[in-house]
């Protein structure tokens, strides 16, 4: 099992969300509605995974050619996540990223983006989903599922309130 490592901020993150995002946008062109960092790497001081995730959102009429365009791009497709978001990773960086191609109306990237912009907005429940994240790291042991369905009920919260001030 690979160890789960959670990692103070750097803030080299922008720019490797930056990098990727003109990449994807170079290839997907006119297709792209938005390009979104999304996850705990976009969120400024909050520790994290060496992962930035980027939503990119796509008309749905153009999700399938999308898809190709990213396949025949060296990325390595991972099809659909459950939430009708197709992920993409390469595996030859160092630094890793996960793309996520979406439609407009996708409910999982709704979330994420009020999950992102409340914990922006609020240091110090950043800094409580930091405490729970490290705290599961380690008490997984390599267990991914452990380390996933442990922040569950934290998120489901953040959302929450973050609706609640909207």
């Amino acid at each position: 099992m690979r160890a789960i490592r959670v990692v103070d901020y750097d803030p080299s993150w922008p720019q490797r969300f930056a990098e990727i995002s003109a990449e994807v946008s170079a290839l997907l062109g006119g297709l792209l509605l938005s390009i979104d960092h999304i996850g705990s790497t976009s969120v400024p001081g909050l520790a994290a995974k060496r992962k930035i995730d980027v939503d990119a959102v796509i008309s749905e009429e153009a999700l399938p050619a999308a898809i190709e365009i990213m396949r025949a791009a060296d990325f390595i497709f991972h099809g659909d996540t459950g939430e009708n978001r197709w992920a993409f990773t390469r595996a030859h960086q160092d630094y890793g990223f996960r793309l996520y191609l979406c439609g407009p109306d996708n409910s999982a990237h709704r979330e994420r983006i009020l999950f992102r912009d409340y914990l922006r907005k609020h240091s110090e429940r950043a800094k409580a989903y930091a405490d729970l994240k490290r705290r599961l790291a380690a008490e997984a042991n390599g267990d991914w599922d452990f380390y996933t369905g442990g922040k569950t009920g934290f998120v489901a919260e953040t959302i929450r309130l973050a609706v609640l001030k909207t």
